[in-house]
């Protein structure tokens, strides 16, 4: 079967992982895929969408992203619809069916030609933005109401958690009846575990505990509880007994403003609490770094609350690393409180508390993390999610 692949910006993000995994799990089910997407920077990219591995096309990277800086949806709504436009009717690759994420606008062009369509919703996008003026509000309501219909004419809707299932039914009022599949991303084990090569992190540090946070550098994802947390460690623990060191490592685009605002906010917030010392920060790490900063780490921070899925905390704990994160949303479903991890209050105190309990005994991580790495192959491993996937594909 021919299956194409659409995103609208291939990116390092979460759910850019997730739609390199599904192309991966559909080629390796013996599918021929193309991905398709309206932007891809092979500098800012995974390594699977420029070696060769997935073949990639690029269409309408040349249409506006924004007009003077407002618009931004219409204008990712409008360049996923040109880019279903052309691999409808213009391109070379015509597929039998599409599997699209984050945005369905592009849906009602497919099916023009009678084409299957797979969404993967990884949550409703008019949750996303806020609704803080009438302006704003009024300018949505076309959006929201595109978003709920053109999502509801996909053959199979996918999400990536209970959590998300229980927003979208509660999202889309006249979806509710709408049969939705939960499968949850996965992780490739043999490249997450494959060894490391080398590479210059620039971190120097003497500290005999290190807590990392991997997120992009956006608001929502509030990395701040991260330092917040450590200045509060730092409180509970003597002097000669605080030597820990966190670093935040996070997807960054030059052309985010949002990126570049939250990081200079993060580095300040740092010298307020006199952490600059104890803290680091990284920009973009690339894969094999991602790895060795896992490696190097005690446990893992993961700040977001409510998060959808989140990919973090499952590649954390392969590589048999614990996690700290919010007890809410998809890390519920992922993370074993007390056996693979702790799930705690979002608040800077109550983080703290678990991170001392690692800072002050590495073997109980080491034994909380041995469990981990069992739990992740047992129950996230990229064959288990490459056959419910193409159990999907089959039924259509």
């Amino acid at each position: 079967m021919k299956i194409a692949v659409l995103h609208p910006d291939l990116g390092i993000g979460g759910a850019e992982r997730l739609i390199v995994d599904a192309a991966l799990a559909i080629k390796s089910k013996g599918h021929k895929l193309c991905i398709f997407t309206t932007h891809h920077d092979p500098n800012h990219c995974f390594e699977e969408t420029k070696n060769g591995s997935l073949e990639t096309f690029v269409v309408g990277d040349w249409l506006p992203r924004n007009i003077f800086g407002k618009f931004t949806a219409v204008c990712a709504y409008f360049r996923m619809i040109y880019a279903a436009f052309y691999l409808t009717f213009f391109s070379d690759f015509h597929p039998d069916m599409v599997v699209c994420d984050i945005i369905s606008a592009c849906i009602p062009v497919f099916k023009l030609k009678n084409i299957k369509v797979v969404f993967y919703c990884h949550f409703p996008d008019q949750l996303l933005t806020d609704r803080k003026s009438w302006l704003k509000y009024l300018y949505r309501l076309p959006l929201d109401w595109l978003e709920e219909k053109t999502t509801g004419l996909a053959d199979t809707v996918l999400v990536n958690s209970n959590f998300t299932a229980q927003v979208f039914k509660k999202t889309f009022s006249s979806l509710r009846e709408l049969n939705i599949k939960v499968i949850y991303p996965t992780i490739d084990v043999n490249a997450l575990l494959r060894p490391i090569q080398d590479a210059e992190l620039e971190i120097k540090t003497k500290a005999t505990t290190i807590f990392l946070s991997i997120n992009r550098y956006e608001r929502k994802k509030n990395i701040s509880l991260a330092i917040d947390a450590l200045g509060h460690l730092k409180k509970l623990m003597s002097p000669d007994e605080f030597k820990v060191h966190l670093i935040i490592a996070g997807g960054f685009d030059e052309r985010v403003n949002e990126n570049k605002e939250y990081f200079e906010e993060l580095k300040t917030h740092a010298e307020l609490l006199e952490l600059q010392d104890n803290v680091s920060f990284l920009k973009s790490p690339n894969d094999n770094a991602k790895r060795m900063l896992f490696h190097c780490c005690t446990a893992v921070l993961y700040t977001p609350s409510n998060e959808h899925f989140g990919i973090v905390p499952i590649e954390a704990m392969l590589l048999g690393r614990p996690v700290i994160a919010c007890n809410s949303g998809g890390p519920l479903e992922t993370i074993l409180n007390e056996q693979t991890g702790y799930l705690c209050d979002p608040t800077a105190e109550s983080f703290a508390e678990k991170m001392a309990l690692l800072t002050r005994d590495h073997s109980l991580a080491r034994e909380l993390g041995t469990i981990a790495s069992e739990h992740v192959r047992r129950h996230f491993a990229f064959p288990i999610f490459a056959s419910k996937l193409n159990s999907v594909i089959d039924n259509l």
